[in-house]
C-alpha cells in the first residue's frame, strides 16, 4: 500500500513539472516564435521598402531624361532607348527595359532587343494609369522572384509611346532575410535551452520537498496520524511543512480522544438504555399505572429511545471511520419510505405542539436504488435536528420532487438558521458550533456519509424567509 501512494506521489510530481514547462518554456518559446516572424518581418519590408524605392526614384530620373528625346522622331528615340541599354552602368544586379506600346521588347541592359513582352501586370498598369506601377512576385516565364518598376513614356502629343521598366531578382534579398531569420531563430533556441536548464534545475528544487510532503500528507490521510515531515527550506514550502505538521498532531491528539470518547460513551450507555426501555415498555404495558405516572413512564421511554439514537450514531460514526459501515442496496419507493417517516415522526412533533407539514404533489417520483433503513435514518436526523435547532419557530416544512435526474427531499424549519460562518462546518463530525441544542454534534456527519454513499449530496442553507432548508438530493439512476 505504501509503495503505491509513493507512485502515485510520482506520478502527480511529472505531471506538475510536465505543466511548469509547458506554462514557462512553451509560452517563452511561442513568444520567441512570434519576435523573430516580427523581426523577419520587419527586415523583409525594410529591404523591400528600400529596394522598391530606389527603382521608382530611378524610373523617375531616367523617364525625366527620356523627355527631351520623345520631341524626336520615332527613329532617334528608339535609338537613345538602345544607346542608353547599352551604356547602362548598374547592369549587373538590375536590368534597364524599354518596351514600346504594344508590349515588344525595344532595347535591355542585358543586350536582348527583341523578345517577349514581360508578363506581369506592372507594365499594363503603367500605360493605362499613366503612371509609375510596380510588381514583387513570380516572374510567369521564370519562375524566378522579381521586383520590377515600370515608368509610362509619354510622348509630346500625349501619346503613350512606350514604358521603360527596371528590374531585379530578389534572391539576394530573399537570402538576407532568411539569414536573419536564421540567426534569430539560434539565439532563441539558446535561449530556450539555457530556461529549460534553469527552470528544470528550479522546479527540481520545488518538486523534490513536495514530494515528500506529498508522501507524508497520503499517509496522514490514510489514518497515520502524528507522522511529522522534515522541513528543509525556511521557504513557503518549509512552512506548508510546518502547518501539516501541526495539523497532524491535532488530528491525532483529537482522533484519540473521540475514539477514546466514542468507546467509553457506547460500552457505558447501550447496558442501561437496554433496561431502561425494556422495563419502560414493560410498565407502560400494565393497566396499574395511573395518569400521571404513565405520563412520567412514557417520558422516561422517550428520553431512552433518544439516548439509543444518540448511541446508534456513534456506533454508525465508528464504523464509517473503520470503513466497515455498508448498504443494503435495494429498489424502493422513496416517496413512500420519506411519507412515512414523516407521517410518523409527525403525530410525536404534535404531542410537542410543532407542526410538520408535508408538502404533497401529482409528481411522478422514480424508484430508486438506495437502503431505505439508512435513509430513514438520515431523514429521522434531519427531523430531529430540525426540532432542536428550529424547534421554536414551531412548524416544519417538508416534500420531495424529482428534477434534472435527481430526487430531492428537503426539510424546513423556522427557526434562527444557522451562521454563515458555520454553513461549511456544521455536518463536521462533533461540530456544534454557537447552537445550544442538546446532541453529539455527529448526526448529520453520519447523515452526510450515508448520503455520499448513495451518490448523492446533503445540502445546508437558510431560508430565504429565515429557518434552515436541508436538501438530500438522490440520484434516481445509478
Amino acid at each position: 500500500m505504501r509503495k503505491s501512494k509513493i507512485h502515485l506521489g510520482a506520478i502527480k510530481i511529472k505531471g506538475l513539472r510536465r505543466r511548469w514547462l509547458v506554462n514557462t518554456v512553451a509560452v517563452a518559446c511561442g513568444l520567441g516564435v512570434v519576435c523573430v516572424l516580427l523581426i523577419m518581418a520587419f527586415f523583409a519590408a525594410s529591404y523591400y521598402s528600400a529596394m522598391e524605392s530606389d527603382m521608382r526614384n530611378r524610373a523617375q530620373s531616367t523617364t525625366e531624361f527620356f523627355a527631351d528625346s520623345l520631341s524626336q522622331n520615332y527613329k532617334d528615340y528608339y535609338q537613345s532607348c538602345i544607346t542608353y541599354a547599352q551604356t547602362f552602368e548598374d547592369r549587373n544586379f538590375i536590368e534597364l527595359q524599354f518596351i514600346n506600346a504594344d508590349g515588344r521588347m525595344v532595347a535591355s541592359s542585358y543586350g536582348s532587343w527583341v523578345g517577349k513582352a514581360p508578363a506581369t501586370p506592372d507594365v499594363s498598369e503603367a500605360v493605362t494609369t499613366r503612371g509609375i506601377s510596380s510588381f514583387v512576385g513570380k516572374n510567369p516565364q521564370t519562375g524566378e522572384r522579381i521586383m520590377a518598376v515600370s515608368s509610362p513614356m509619354i510622348y509630346s502629343n500625349g501619346e503613350v509611346i512606350g514604358v521603360l521598366r527596371y528590374v531585379t531578382s530578389t534572391d539576394k534579398m530573399d537570402r538576407q532575410i532568411l539569414t536573419v531569420g536564421a540567426v534569430s531563430f539560434g539565439a532563441l533556441s539558446i535561449v530556450v535551452l539555457i530556461m529549460l536548464f534553469s527552470s528544470n534545475y528550479y522546479i527540481r528544487s520545488i518538486l523534490v520537498p513536495l514530494g515528500e510532503i506529498i508522501d507524508k500528507s497520503q499517509k496522514i490521510a490514510n489514518g497515520s496520524y502524528g507522522i511529522q515531515i522534515q522541513a528543509q527550506f525556511d521557504d513557503e514550502i518549509g512552512d506548508l511543512a510546518q502547518m501539516i505538521n501541526e495539523m497532524s498532531l491535532k488530528i491525532s491528539e483529537n482522533e484519540k480522544i473521540q475514539r477514546d470518547f466514542i468507546s467509553s460513551l457506547s460500552h457505558e450507555l447501550r447496558t442501561p438504555l437496554t433496561a431502561i426501555t425494556g422495563w419502560s415498555e414493560t410498565l407502560l404495558g400494565s393497566d396499574k399505572l395511573d395518569n400521571d405516572t404513565r405520563r412520567g413512564v412514557r417520558i422516561i421511554h422517550r428520553e431512552a429511545d433518544r439516548l439509543t439514537g444518540m448511541v446508534v450514531d456513534l456506533l454508525d460514526f465508528t464504523r464509517l471511520q473503520d470503513e466497515k459501515m455498508t448498504l443494503n442496496m435495494e429498489t424502493v419507493d422513496i416517496r413512500a419510505e420519506f411519507e412515512d417517516t414523516v407521517f410518523m415522526y409527525g403525530s410525536r412533533l404534535a404531542d410537542e405542539g410543532i407542526s410538520l407539514k408535508y408538502e404533497d404533489n401529482d409528481q411522478e417520483i422514480p424508484e430508486i436504488s438506495c437502503d431505505p433503513q439508512r435513509l430513514r435514518q438520515v431523514f429521522l436526523n434531519i427531523l430531529s435536528n430540525a426540532v432542536k435547532h428550529g424547534g421554536e419557530g414551531k412548524m416544519i416544512d417538508a416534500g420531495i420532487v424529482y428534477k434534472d435526474d435527481y430526487v430531492n427531499i428537503y426539510i424546513r424549519d423556522y427557526g434562527p438558521g444557522i451562521p454563515e460562518d458555520e454553513l461549511s462546518l456544521v455536518k463536521k463530525k462533533f461540530y456544534k458550533g454557537s447552537s445550544k441544542a442538546r446532541g453529539t454534534g455527529i448526526g448529520l456527519a453520519v447523515s452526510d456519509e450515508i448520503v455520499q454513499m448513495h451518490g448523492g449530496e446533503l445540502i445546508l442553507e437558510n431560508a430565504l424567509a429565515g429557518g434552515t432548508l436541508v436538501t438530500v438530493r438522490l440520484p434516481a439512476s445509478q
